[in-house]
């Protein structure tokens, strides 16, 4: 590191957790950030903030007048323009150094193997099923650690799916392709614009302590947040042996 990022960085430089190591682990890191709404906001720009080296966003979609109530990447001269091309100029002010890879478009097939199979962390602030199935799938392929998140109304869940780790559960344990709830957007449902942030943050922290190598992660547990109550319950998770994804693996 140099002078400049010594001092940028001091305050974890401070943290005996990181220190010196855990701060060049960031800095060599490339995290996957597939979303760049109401989660993949907080999510990136704590990555950015904290150092990552290289941040791929991804996301097909347009900046709307409806997204600046929480997607906090964004801003009112945004409105019209890709959400990743807003994001790069966003996270550019906040950490000139850190690269940032605007992918415009829906991540899938090959592409997406290309994208998990480069990362150290892959995030997921997307906001369908057939998207994060998607990108377990990847995970579980090269054994990756992927965060997950998800909010909508006042309720948020988070969790880590630590994939370089054989007796880790991956995202198809928990909810089985095929056996998935019913799909609820904001535009139909709304969402509490602090939530997005809480569980964003959340994941870039769980994303942070997995590249620095650091205290203990979310793998084996969901954390379910009422954000009318501001109540958190944690849920065990375990493994399925029966799981057509992770189970062979």
């Amino acid at each position: 590191m140099n002078d400049n990022q010594l001092l940028r960085y001091s305050r974890h430089i401070l943290l005996p957790q990181i220190g010196i190591e855990g701060q060049e682990r960031l800095l060599a890191a490339q995290a996957l950030v597939v979303g760049a709404g109401g989660l993949g906001s907080p999510a990136a720009i704590y990555l950015a903030a904290a150092g990552i080296g290289r941040i791929v966003l991804c996301d097909g979609d347009k900046v709307d007048l409806t997204n600046l109530q929480r997607q906090i990447l964004h801003h009112s001269p945004s409105v019209g323009r890709p959400k990743v091309a807003s994001g790069r100029d966003t996270l550019a002010l906040i950490n000139p150094e850190v690269e940032v890879v605007a992918l415009e478009g829906r991540l899938e097939g090959a592409l997406l193997e290309d994208r998990v199979a480069a990362a150290d962390v892959v995030l997921d602030c997307s906001d369908n099923f057939a998207t994060r199935h998607a990108m377990n799938r990847a995970c579980v392929k090269f054994a990756k650690p992927l965060v997950s998140g998800a909010a909508i109304r006042f309720d948020g869940q988070v969790s880590v799916f630590d994939l370089r780790h054989p007796q880790s559960p991956c995202y198809n344990c928990l909810f089985p392709e095929g056996q998935d709830a019913e799909e609820v957007r904001c535009a139909v449902m709304g969402v509490f614009a602090p939530l997005t942030g809480i569980i964003g943050a959340t994941q870039a922290a769980e994303a942070l302590k997995l590249v620095a190598g650091c205290g203990e992660s979310l793998s084996g547990r969901l954390l379910l947040l009422d954000g009318l109550a501001m109540e958190w319950r944690q849920i065990t998770l375990g493994k399925d042996p029966g799981c057509a994804v992770c189970a062979s693996s």
